[in-house]
């Protein structure tokens, strides 16, 4: 189902480019910029299964992105900067933010170099408890899970069910039901479900923070970056909407609080865990400016518009995604044609 989902969209982007829709659009849904949203920047790595890959981009894709808005005349800012254009509705020139999810170490290692390259601020948005290695990268360690086994047992929807995993198509298929299942539970049923997965393989989730986050002390040099901001991604990456408001207020305040007692610097954006409409509404948005976070960004797609100046805590973002990684595309994106088909033409909603 995945596969025919990313062929369907390919298959939309080159249509709006070939047929040069985008064009025609961009001043009716491009808006004034573009939030763009990251996860991993690193080198591509050999293997068929990888059903993560879209939270992926290569760092030469990085440089092809910086280097296209540069050429059209874009300005690369800060969230900072992007929310004062929006309240002073300054609009006299384009701009674009990169912003990164999670606080994995390759933003470090390999996103960093190419923002410098390019003199370009981002900003990354730290999990608490991913920087102090105590965290679960539950998507991550689903992969592992799969990947090392050729079947296993999960207890989907109250019933035991055995999965093949030894081929390619069994494993592509077996993640695809595994996500959909889990992405529904409540954290405590995740966390037992995985925990339960992991064992099976002899998989340490917790490691896997370890092993692919930036820890607290790595952060503090890292955020001395002036191209760098570090923003709250929450305390554990739980989805807030299915939280008491107490435990979402407790996930947001306290993870704004440890970023600033460690790193000595303001925390004042935020990205929502998974930020789709599932996830993040208008309870979430409300408790964030009472947090007191400056901006919010979501996952729902879309560009900026001047509209967004009522409710910084709902911003839309532009993935940058892994399965997409074609220069032909980033016209496309920017123009607001892809979201705004996505959106059935709509503009992003705040509720």
């Amino acid at each position: 189902m995945k596969q025919i989902r990313n062929t369907i969209i390919r298959a939309g982007l080159d249509a709006l480019y070939f047929s040069g829709a985008h064009r025609v659009l961009r001043p009716f849904f491009g808006g004034v910029g573009t939030i763009f949203m990251l996860h991993h920047v690193r080198p591509a790595h050999a293997g068929l299964f990888q059903p993560n890959r879209h939270l992926e981009i290569t760092p030469d894709f990085l440089r092809a992105t910086l280097a296209y808005l540069r050429a059209t005349d874009v300005d690369i800012v800060t969230l900072d900067e992007m929310r004062r254009r929006l309240k002073e509705q300054d609009f006299s020139r384009r701009f674009a933010c990169f912003t990164c999810d999670d606080g994995y170490r390759d933003n470090r290692d390999h996103m960093l170099p190419a923002m410098q390259d390019f003199d370009a601020p981002f900003t990354v948005f730290v999990t608490s408890d991913f920087a102090s290695g105590t965290g679960r990268l539950w998507w991550i360690a689903l992969e592992r899970v799969i990947a090392k086994l050729e079947k296993l047992d999960a207890p989907i929807d109250g019933t035991m069910v055995r999965l093949a995993t030894s081929s390619l198509p069994e494993k592509d298929m077996a993640f695809d039901r595994l996500h959909g299942w889990l992405r529904g539970l409540g954290e405590d049923d995740l966390r037992r479900a995985m925990s339960a997965l992991c064992t099976q393989a002899g998989i340490d989730e917790e490691a896997i923070s370890r092993e692919l986050c930036l820890s607290w002390d790595e952060l503090k040099p890292f955020a001395a970056d002036p191209l760098v901001t570090i923003g709250a991604h929450t305390l554990s990456h739980c989805n807030l909407a299915q939280q008491s408001e107490a435990v979402a207020t407790h996930e947001l305040a306290t993870s704004r609080a440890n970023i600033e007692q460690a790193l000595q610097k303001p925390a004042l954006h935020l990205a929502y865990p998974y930020g789709d409409r599932a996830a993040a509404g208008s309870r979430e948005f409300a408790l964030a400016q009472a947090a007191g976070f400056q901006t919010a960004v979501t996952t729902r797609p879309g560009v900026i518009v001047a509209e967004n100046a009522t409710q910084f805590t709902a911003l839309p973002r532009v993935s940058l995604n892994g399965n997409y990684q074609d220069t032909r595309y980033l016209p496309v994106l920017t123009s607001g044609a892809a979201t705004a088909m996505w959106n059935g033409f709509q503009r992003v909603g705040q509720g």
